[in-house]
């Protein structure tokens, strides 16, 4: 367990370290027109920890067995934004 900490703690370092030093260009450029950028992917991932955090919480008082909610990935991504606000606003 503690080395998941670990691991963990260095990822909540070393992506915030990586973005900074990347040009605004570099996070919103998209690899192909249907494929997100780094900006709108770490969004992403942002709002897929809080849609599993509810997932867990709820696992553990649902009735058995637990149906999993579904949520559109690409609207939340575009409804959020994510490709225009500031990086500081995903990271933080």
């Amino acid at each position: 367990m503690q080395s998941i900490i670990e691991q963990l703690q260095y990822w909540l370092l070393k992506v915030p370290e990586a973005f900074h030093v990347m040009t605004e260009t570099e996070m919103t450029q998209r690899p192909a027109p249907n494929k997100w950028s780094k900006k709108e992917f770490l969004g992403h991932l942002c709002d897929s920890a809080l849609v599993n955090l509810e997932r867990f919480v709820k696992i553990q008082y649902e009735t058995s067995p637990y149906v999993v909610t579904t949520y559109d990935q690409v609207q939340w991504v575009e409804l959020q934004g994510y490709q225009k606000i500031p990086i500081d606003d995903i990271l933080l």
